[in-house]
C-alpha cells in the first residue's frame, strides 16, 4: 500500500477534504497535518510548526505532495498579505531538499500559485487597502501589460494615468513588493526542479485574464522553465483550489502505472474555442492541461477510451458567460441558439448505452451548477449512470475535480473491482458533487442570502451571532433538494452531516454525505 503525504493550500473543504475523500476511494493511504495546524483564512497556518511535521510524515512515504503557498506562507489568503522577506522565504522552501536526502526515492509532487489580481474591490482575502483600489490596481496592471505586449489607444493612454494618479504610492509599493516576493518563490521553487528536489510542479494561474500581472509573470515563469531545461516537469495552467486532486491523481496513476485515455465531448460547437471567465485562454486549451497534468491523455474518439468527458460547454466567454446566479432570461442569446443541451443529454445516454463510464463537467456556467441542463439530465433518468460530476467556482476548479475523480473510478472499473466499500464512497462522492455544486451554489445559496438570513438578522458575511440557525436552515434545504432532485432511483438513503461554513461566510459551504446501505 503507497502512502502519499499532503501539504494542503488551506483548511476548506476543497482543499483539505476532497483529495482525502479521493484518496479513500483508493488502496493508498493520504496523510495531512491536522487541521488546527492550518491556519484560517487571513491567519497563516504556523509554518515552523507545519516543517517539524514534515519529517516524521514522510519517513517511509512513498510520495509527497504539498502546496508551497502553505509552506511557506501559511495558506493562500497569508501569501497574499505577508511581508516575509526573499531570504527567509527561501530558508523555508530548504526543508524540500532535506526531506528528498533523507528519502532519496520521495517523490515530491509541488504546486504553488501565481498570486491572483481579482477585477474588483474587496479586502475580503486581499490587503485591507483592496477595498479602496482592487479595480484600479487590476486596471493598472492589465494596461501596463497590455502596453508592453501591443500598445494603448488614445483612451487607454488616458485610463492608465486616471488610475496610476488614482493609487497611492505606499500601497502600489506594497502590492509590487509582494508579488515580487511571490514571483521569487516560484522561481525558487522551479530551481527545485532542475535540482531533482521537486519531481512535478504545477503553477495556476488564480482568476487569471488575458492581460496584467499574472498573464505578465506566466510569461516570465513559462521563459525560465525553458531556460532551466525543466518544461517537461512544469504545468503552467488556470486553477487554484482543484490542484491537490490533480497531483493525487497524477500521483495515483504513477503509482499504478495507468495513463487514463478521455475523450472530451462538448454541449455546444463554439465549446473548445470560447475562455471562459476568470481564465486567459481557451476552454479546449484548459482541458488538455488539466487531463495532463492529472496524469490522463486525450482521445481522439470515444472508441477504447477509459472514460467519456462530458462537457456543457459556455457558447461564450468572458464577460459574456453566465454566472450560475444570472436569471435564464438574462443570459446571453447564444446560450439560446449556440448550444444542444437536449442533444447533448440524448448523446450521454449513448455513451452509458455504448458501455462508456461518463463524467459530466458542468461549465456552461460559472460558480454553480447549469440549472436548466441539470433538470434535464434528472428528468432524463440519466442522474444515477453519470461516475462523476462537478460544476463548482471556475472551469478550471471544475475540471480538476471531476477528471481526478473520473480517473480512479476509471482505473476500478477497468479491472472489474467492484468492491462495496470502494463503489460506496466514489458514489457517495459523486452524490456529494450533485448537493455541493447544483443543490448549494446553484439553488441554496441564493435562496438563503435573500429570503431566510434577512429574518435571522444576518448577512452574506455577518452571520456568526446566528450560526447554528443558518446552520440548520442550511441543512433543511439541502435535504429538500436532496429529495426533490437526487433521491428517487438512488441506491441508498443520502444522508448529510455536519454542515458548516469554513469561512463564515455564505460562498462556500461544508459537509459531509453518507450513502446508506438500504
Amino acid at each position: 500500500m503507497q502512502t502519499i503525504v499532503y501539504v494542503p493550500l488551506d483548511e476548506r473543504p476543497c482543499n483539505y477534504r476532497y483529495p482525502q475523500i479521493l484518496a479513500s476511494m483508493t488502496d493508498m493511504t493520504l496523510k495531512a497535518p491536522e487541521i488546527g495546524m492550518l491556519g484560517r483564512k487571513k491567519t497563516a497556518a504556523n509554518t515552523d510548526a507545519i516543517r517539524d511535521w514534515l519529517p516524521g510524515a514522510v519517513s517511509g512515504a512513498d510520495a509527497l505532495i504539498v502546496s508551497i503557498d502553505m509552506l511557506v506562507h501559511g495558506g493562500i489568503v497569508p501569501s497574499r498579505l505577508h511581508h516575509t522577506d526573499e531570504a527567509v522565504c527561501k530558508e523555508r522552501l530548504a526543508v524540500l531538499a532535506e526531506l528528498k536526502r533523507d528519502n532519496p526515492q520521495l517523490r515530491i509532487y509541488g504546486f504553488n500559485l501565481i498570486t491572483r489580481v481579482p477585477a474588483y474591490s474587496s479586502s475580503e482575502e486581499e490587503p485591507d487597502y483592496y477595498a479602496d483600489y482592487g479595480n484600479e490596481i487590476f486596471t493598472y496592471g492589465w494596461l501596463k501589460d497590455k502596453a508592453e505586449q501591443e500598445s494603448l489607444d488614445e483612451e487607454e493612454t488616458a485610463r492608465l494615468e486616471s488610475v496610476t494618479a488614482a493609487i497611492p504610492e505606499a500601497v502600489l509599493e506594497d502590492f509590487l513588493t509582494r508579488r515580487k516576493t511571490n514571483s521569487f518563490v516560484n522561481a525558487e521553487t522551479m530551481k527545485l526542479v532542475r535540482d531533482g528536489i521537486i519531481d512535478y510542479l504545477i503553477v495556476p494561474l488564480d482568476d487569471n485574464s488575458q492581460y496584467g500581472f499574472s498573464p505578465l509573470e506566466q510569461r516570465k515563469l513559462t521563459l525560465l522553465a525553458e531556460e532551466l531545461d525543466i518544461s517537461d516537469r512544469v504545468m503552467i495552467y488556470p486553477g487554484a483550489d482543484e490542484i491537490g486532486c490533480t497531483l493525487f491523481a497524477r500521483a495515483f496513476c504513477e503509482a499504478k502505472g495507468y495513463i487514463p485515455k478521455a475523450f472530451v465531448r462538448y454541449s455546444s460547437v463554439h465549446g473548445p474555442f470560447v475562455a471562459p471567465k476568470y481564465e486567459d485562454r481557451s476552454l479546449g486549451e484548459s482541458i488538455k492541461y488539466h487531463l495532463t497534468a492529472a496524469g490522463a491523455v486525450s482521445h481522439d474518439n470515444s472508441a477504447g477510451t477509459d472514460f467519456v468527458l462530458m462537457t456543457n460547454s459556455p457558447p461564450v466567454g468572458q464577460k459574456d458567460m453566465a454566472e450560475c446566479s444570472t436569471p435564464y432570461s438574462g443570459r446571453n442569446r447564444a446560450y439560446f441558439s449556440e448550444t444542444n443541451p437536449k442533444e447533448f443529454v440524448q448523446a450521454i445516454r449513448h455513451y452509458i448505452r455504448e458501455g462508456h463510464m461518463v463524467a459530466l463537467a458542468d461549465v456552461a456556467v460559472s460558480n454553480g451548477s447549469d440549472l436548466p441542463f441539470m433538470k434535464l439530465v434528472a428528468r432524463s433518468g440519466l442522474l444515477h449512470d453519470i461516475a462523476a460530476y462537478a460544476a463548482w467556482n471556475t472551469s478550471g476548479n471544475t475540471f480538476g475535480t471531476v477528471i481526478s475523480h473520473a480517473i480512479i473510478e476509471s482505473y476500478y472499473r477497468g479491472r472489474g473491482d467492484q468492491s462495496a466499500e470502494r463503489l460506496n464512497r466514489s458514489r457517495a462522492y459523486y452524490y456529494f458533487r450533485l448537493i455541493e455544486d447544483w443543490g448549494y451554489q446553484a439553488l441554496v445559496r441564493k435562496d438563503v442570502i435573500h429570503n431566510e438570513l434577512p429574518k435571522l438578522g444576518a448577512s452574506y458575511y455577518e452571520l456568526t451571532h446566528v450560526q447554528a440557525e443558518v446552520y440548520a436552515v442550511i441543512q433543511r434545504k439541502l435535504e429538500e433538494f436532496v429529495e426533490q432532485y437526487v433521491q428517487e432511483g438512488c441506491p441508498g438513503r443520502i444522508r448529510i452531516d455536519d454542515v458548516h461554513l469554513p469561512w463564515s461566510r455564505m460562498f462556500e459551504v461544508g459537509f459531509e454525505t453518507v450513502l446508506e446501505q438500504v
